[in-house]
């Protein structure tokens, strides 16, 4: 039976679909999609700085991007590489609303993840649309037809704009679209449920449309793995080139003309190439306006930009920001690395993929295994699991990122029996000894499900502690770790008596970001540790040897992946375990007051001769070297 308020609802779609029939038969207007902003665009107080009329002239550079969108540019695909503080994301907005008005067409918009997709289309498409009255008008209302305009579905006429996290498969093939924005694609996890590469599946659904536009920008991450860097180098590589205000020829800016006299960024100042005049940061807002594209390869068919935040508009990110940043960089490796990514706008290369187990076991330090040293506040566990033992290693964290290997235990045993697992709860009962006199007890402990998963599942359910946390490998997730999925199967279909949460781990960020730590140098005497800088007791080469098992290859025609260069990795796996139990407390993200807090609750260190490098072997004498703890059942870590 229809009832009034069903006939209704058909009666506004059938006048939709007939307005965006009539809208598709006529001749699409060549209006470009940087004039149609400037036109029509509005910017929100909600997303934007600077709200009001959109104006291409204060980001000029972003102009010719733009254009290539527009559908009577024959080319199909842009690639835009870039810093932050360029206005690149409201490009691609642009796009969107132009798509809406002047070509409507089915589109479909990528995040790295749903939660983003959710927070894009909230901050940014919705007032897009919300705050424009054209683009208001033409959506369809959500209270007169839900099924047409949702949060993350905004149909219409001739077309439906959907956006999706590149986390979810289901969402990546969930339609055909004749035009695709790929959002910050390094965020994009590695694989998709198993079904593919997500750049890869959400391209594959625009092969129906002979008129397709893909959009793909990013700030770029690590160089080898970074999907921008690759895109970018197969396109025709373009370079914004601006006018030295002094003699007037054109170059593209790079940091390594940005000068200022150390400890002073506010008289940075940027050195022409050309006549070595000095340029002011004023002086961008002509030298933007009057700057072109140049083209590396210019017989590509698909167009690739390169920008850094040197070029980002008079009144955003300036030149003296910038170097400010860099000094606050320092020799710290991750800060340098976000430096380079975002305001650089290039991927981050290591000098090396593998650190020197050899260089690891010469400056090891003289402090107690299975005690806590000064410095280490926080204590975390990863449990390896192989066929007949586990291996565990206990791992001390303290402020700025620096860690402290406390203890490495083994326990021989058939892991698939409860007895063995004994062990590892009594663990968590342990009080483990400190430099501050106060017991500590492990906070975190990750043990890996990827082998016998049942009696892991079984344990991890039975301790019902949220000290407790079940992990496997999974290249999915877009940090250290993800967020948590609950079991109540088994993987052979068997019900678990207590269900459990699964969190995922990328091994592949975790251990990039190991073996960036393990490279960095002893300081001098009398200088601080590096941030992230990793300590290690009197341990033997064996263990140092199985830290640095895999390296990063890159293979033809593939994605670099992690490979070992000798069959025992065991002590590399149980250390990333352990930071997984880090990162799942938010660890990372913690205030000066929370460390502060738990220095004080444990007191004042006991006087101790203070931590330094171990000398070399020839110079060590026997008499110093402390009494170590043995390890249960295997003692070929200690000397």
């Amino acid at each position: 039976m229809i009832t009034p308020d069903l006939r209704a609802q058909l009666s506004n779609g059938a006048q939709i679909y007939a307005r965006g029939a009539k809208a598709g038969a006529l001749p699409e207007d060549h209006l470009p999609v940087s004039d149609w902003a400037d036109r029509y665009r509005l910017l929100s107080r909600r997303s934007s700085p600077e709200p009001g009329p959109w104006r291409t002239s204060r980001t000029p550079f972003l102009r010719q991007i733009m254009d290539d969108l527009s559908p009577f540019s024959r080319c199909q695909t842009v690639v835009l590489m870039k810093g932050v503080q360029l206005g690149a994301t409201e490009s691609g907005n642009n796009w969107v609303g132009y798509n809406i008005h002047m070509a409507p067409a089915p589109m479909m918009v990528v995040q790295p993840t749903m939660e983003m997709a959710r927070r894009n289309a909230k901050q940014r498409i919705g007032p897009l649309i919300e705050d424009s009255p054209l683009l208001r008008n033409l959506v369809a209302n959500t209270y007169q037809n839900r099924n047409a305009t949702t949060m993350l579905s905004k149909e219409f006429p001739g077309g439906i704009l959907v956006m999706v996290g590149a986390n979810s498969a289901k969402s990546l093939r969930s339609m055909s679209a004749r035009y695709l924005f790929l959002d910050e694609v390094d965020g994009y996890p590695g694989d998709v449920d198993g079904e593919g590469e997500p750049c890869s599946l959400a391209i594959a659904r625009t092969t129906n449309f002979s008129r397709r536009k893909i959009y793909i920008a990013s700030t770029p991450v690590r160089s080898g793995t970074s999907r921008i860097e690759r895109f970018y180098e197969a396109s025709t590589q373009g370079q914004y080139y601006v006018p030295c205000p002094h003699c007037a020829k054109h170059q593209v800016l790079e940091f390594e003309r940005l000068r200022w006299p150390k400890g002073q960024p506010e008289k940075a100042r940027y050195v022409c190439e050309h006549c070595f005049g000095l340029i002011q940061n004023n002086h961008k807002e002509t030298m933007l306006a009057r700057g072109e594209w140049r083209w590396r390869e210019p017989d590509r068919g698909v167009h690739g930009y390169h920008l850094s935040s040197l070029y980002s508009p008079v009144g955003w990110l300036t030149w003296e920001q910038i170097a400010l940043k860099y000094e606050e960089a320092g020799d710290d490796p991750e800060l340098l690395q976000a430096f380079t990514n975002t305001i650089l706008g290039l991927p981050w290369a290591d000098a090396a993929e593998a650190p020197d187990a050899d260089r690891l076991y010469e400056r090891r330090e003289l402090y107690p295994i299975g005690k806590v040293p000064e410095g280490g506040l926080l204590l975390t566990a990863g449990v390896d699991v192989q066929m007949r033992r586990l291996e565990c290693e206990i791992v001390a964290w303290g402020r700025n990122r620096q860690s402290w290997s406390v203890d490495y235990r083994v326990w021989d045993g058939d892991t698939a029996q409860p007895e063995i697992w004994q062990n590892v709860a009594k663990l968590l009962d342990e009080d483990i000894e400190s430099a501050y006199g106060t017991p500590m007890r492990i906070k975190k402990l990750a043990v890996d499900s990827g082998f016998n998963t049942m009696p892991v599942y079984n344990f991890v359910g039975h301790m019902q502690s949220s000290r407790v946390m079940a992990v496997k490998g999974s290249l999915r997730a877009s940090s250290i770790i993800g967020a948590a999925s609950p079991i109540e199967v088994g993987p052979q279909g068997a019900r678990l008596k207590c269900g459990i949460r699964l969190w995922p781990v990328n091994t592949n960020i975790a251990k990039e970001e190991l073996y960036r730590r393990l490279r960095l140098r002893v300081p001098d005497p009398g200088q601080p540790w590096p941030a992230g800088y990793c300590h290690f007791p009197q341990y033997s080469r064996e263990y140092f040897e199985q830290l640095t098992a895999e390296q990063l290859v890159q293979r033809p025609g593939k994605q670099p992946a992690w490979e070992k260069r000798r069959s025992r990795n065991e002590a590399l796996d149980a250390r990333i375990y352990a930071r997984a139990a880090a990162a799942s407390i938010r660890m990372d993200h913690w205030p000066e007051s929370r460390w502060a807090e738990i220095e004080e609750g444990l007191g004042k260190p006991r006087v101790q001769e203070p931590i330094s490098a171990a000398k070399p072997k020839s110079e060590v004498r026997l008499a110093a070297v402390p009494q170590f703890k043995p390890m249960p059942a295997r003692e070929d870590f200690l000397e």
